[in-house]
């Protein structure tokens, strides 16, 4: 630090001052350190990072509310949508239906793929279970038995049965080849709304109903073998592909039964707020999904079972379903909108072919290819030059103004705010913020007013920018109303501070009542408290005998 002594005699000799100008720029410039604020938001994990990495979703507009979504087990992976009176199979980047099924003149429910992806099977309204071939137009096998409407069809695992439940309180058992019911099972005492087949045993199936009970049953008996109650209405069963759980959603609940021990409950999730519409396991069968009319798809962790990630959507969600290495997710919701989101298309790994290549440095050509460096080498490194910003480069050559100016520009005063707010605490610091805030015109003095307006009021700001408001009020009091837009920021600065105040008392004046209240509940506590005697038990009781640990 220069003494004014010392300043004067440089500036009486003109021949030293670029001495003096060179010292300066020599000296090191330590860079404004702006001081790290806690962001609030949800933790970033790998799940996170993983359920993220999905484009804008495309909106694609059914003709009603998208009761089923199911992917085809092969490749292309193309999906059916069940809405309405029609089944439309779309493939995994067509916004077109590349095939329609629409021979139903009640709404059809339950569009699913076989496991060879050549047939499609649907229930209906009707009560008639529909049977499709993909490459065909027309109807294959017309089912006909239940009495009401079919919400539940599905494949067994041998390819040649359909399962069926319906309104009627029935599931049936169709043989495909002659178009003949095999079994009717009638245990359920409500609508039969979901249900799903084992993909290792072709004779093992389970239902879910309306009467709070999940049933599973055996071809090879007559009756149930396995019973849970749900305690809700279930919308949606799912059993994972070991067949050793199986998932149920009902109301609030998901809950995961464990299969080979007769079906003791697990766990039950209760983290949506309405009803679980749909459940779907990721392609790993790591992570859980559940849709609900709360708008959410929940993620969850199969190890833990705690929710890993969440989705927002626009509207209440009754089908969701994951494509093959979950590279798309398809929800669709009860205002007719099928929300499809695709995967981001991995970066290429093998980047060092696409760039140019390095030519080999100096030094391989003087020492050769061969060289290999001795213990007694000393490395000399070149020093690491620091790129300064804009407003560092300002504060060092002293120009207050201009640094000042620079982060109120939009870019830095509204993405990082804490940035303005450091420059003008080092500013303050040095003792040049009162300078750098006077002789603004009315555009830079609406900017710094709007910059107040919007973070006085910030617990992490307020003490730098009262005194900054400070300052500005003794600077320009003196031309007040000469602009009115000036005027009216300076009369909404006024009432927010006098806002803040108030609330401030407010929050005292709780505290003082809650202070209050705590002294007496503790001040009841000791009055309620026995009265103990220096060396002896309590008056009227027999002496106790504790243990203690050193």
């Amino acid at each position: 630090m220069f003494t004014l002594r010392r300043l004067q005699k440089i500036c009486q000799n003109p021949g030293k001052l670029g001495d003096f100008k060179k010292g300066v720029e020599m000296t090191t410039y330590k860079p404004l350190r702006v001081q790290s604020y806690p962001k609030l938001g949800e933790k970033v994990t790998q799940d996170t990072i993983y359920w993220k990495n999905y484009k804008t979703a495309v909106q694609i507009k059914e003709f009603g509310a998208v009761t089923k979504i199911d992917f085809s087990p092969l490749s292309p992976y193309n999906y059916a949508v069940t809405a309405s009176t029609r089944i439309h199979v779309y493939g995994q980047y067509s916004q077109e239906p590349i095939k329609t099924f629409s021979r139903f003149k009640v709404p059809a429910y339950c569009g699913t793929y076989r496991d060879d992806g050549k047939l499609l099977v649907s229930g209906c309204e009707d009560g008639v279970v529909r049977l499709f071939d993909i490459d065909g137009k027309g109807i294959l096998r017309q089912l006909s038995g239940h009495t009401k409407a079919v919400h539940l069809t599905d494949f067994t695992s041998d390819k040649y049965r359909i399962l069926s439940g319906s309104d009627d309180y029935t599931t049936r058992l169709w043989d495909i080849a002659n178009s003949t019911q095999l079994l009717s099972y009638s245990e359920h005492t409500d609508y039969v709304r979901c249900g799903t087949t084992s993909k290792l045993n072709p004779d093992l199936f389970v239902t879910g109903s309306y009467d709070h009970t999940i049933k599973v049953f055996d071809a090879r008996t007559d009756s149930s073998v396995m019973t849970m109650d749900h305690g809700q209405p279930v919308e949606s069963v799912l059993l994972f592909p070991s067949g050793g759980l199986l998932v149920s959603a009902g109301g609030r609940y998901v809950k995961v039964w464990d299969m080979l021990k007769g079906g003791q409950e697990l766990v039950s999730l209760r983290n949506h707020h309405k009803t679980v519409t749909s459940l779907c396991l990721s392609s790993s069968g790591h992570r859980l999904l559940s849709g609900s009319l709360d708008r959410h798809v929940k993620v969850y962790s199969t190890t833990t079972y705690k929710v890993v990630h969440s989705f927002d959507y626009a509207a209440s969600i009754l089908s969701l379903a994951l494509a093959p290495e979950d590279k798309v997710i398809v929800v669709g919701m009860t205002n007719g909108v099928l929300n499809v989101r695709h995967k981001k298309q991995a970066e290429d790994k093998v980047e060092a072919a696409s760039k140019k290549r390095r030519r080999p440095a100096y030094r391989f050509f003087v020492k050769g290819k061969d060289y290999m460096p001795k213990q007694d080498d000393l490395l000399v490194s070149k020093p690491v030059k620091t790129h300064l910003k804009k407003y560092d480069r300002q504060l060092k050559s002293f120009e207050v103004s201009e640094a000042l100016n620079t982060v109120l520009q939009p870019h830095i005063r509204v993405k990082s705010p804490e940035v303005t707010v450091a420059v003008m605490q080092e500013l303050n610091r040095r003792g040049t913020l009162k300078s750098a805030l006077a002789g603004r015109d009315e555009k830079n003095l609406t900017m710094l007013l709007s910059f107040l307006i919007r973070h006085i009021a910030d617990p992490r700001f307020a003490p730098v920018l009262v005194n900054v408001a400070d300052m500005i009020l003794d600077i320009y009091i003196l031309v007040a109303g000469q602009s009115a837009v000036i005027d009216k920021q300076f009369v909404k600065l006024q009432e927010l501070i006098e806002k803040e105040i108030d609330y401030q008392e407010e929050l005292v004046e709780v505290l003082g009542m809650m202070d209050t209240l705590f002294a007496t509940m503790t001040a009841k506590k000791e009055a309620a408290a026995p009265e103990r005697k220096p060396n002896g038990p309590v008056d009227g009781q027999e002496p106790s005998v504790t243990m203690e640990t050193a």
